[in-house]
């Protein structure tokens, strides 16, 4: 296991669609518990593999649980199925780091993945969870989130969120 470079904005893995995974074996495990590592390091709550220069569609959360403990989720090859609701809060990016902006997205998410042993799995979750979800697969695909930056409704403050 190890701490990968997180790849920051200008860099073209940031922009680019990636590949399904087609092989679970060590190779994906050690990138997972790389990810993993390489965010907690990071202080952050989500990362997806092109942040850590790899094209294929894997993805890592920890947003905790109830009580504040760890809640790791690994996706890989995730897929959407329900969203619902809508949330605004500030979000930020471990590859733009210092920046943040207010962005509206679903409230509710329920997505289907596999896991590094290629089970398939589904999750659901509210709040911070789904905002997560909505903001690493959105890196699958080559988007960031700053052109989702708007204007936060009149009095609101990042405290809010």
């Amino acid at each position: 296991m190890g701490i990968r470079t997180i790849r920051k904005e200008k860099d073209p893995c940031l922009y680019k669609q990636c590949r399904e995974v087609t092989r679970f074996d060590g190779r994906l495990s050690r990138l997972i518990d790389d990810m993993f590592d390489t965010m907690y390091e990071a202080d952050g709550v989500g990362l997806a593999a092109p942040q850590v220069g790899i094209l294929r569609r894997v993805v890592v959360i920890d947003v905790g649980d109830a009580e504040g403990n760890p809640a790791p989720v690994e996706m890989v090859n995730p897929h959407i199925l329900e969203s619902s609701g809508l949330q605004g809060g500030f979000e930020g990016c471990l590859s733009f780091p210092g920046q943040s902006g207010y962005v509206e997205r679903p409230n509710y998410v329920k997505v289907e993945a596999y896991d590094r042993h290629g089970d398939m799995y589904e999750y659901e979750g509210e709040g911070l969870f789904a905002r997560a979800v909505f903001h690493e697969c959105d890196h699958l695909d080559g988007k960031v989130y700053l052109p989702l930056v708007k204007e936060p409704p009149e009095g609101y403050t990042e405290e809010e969120a």
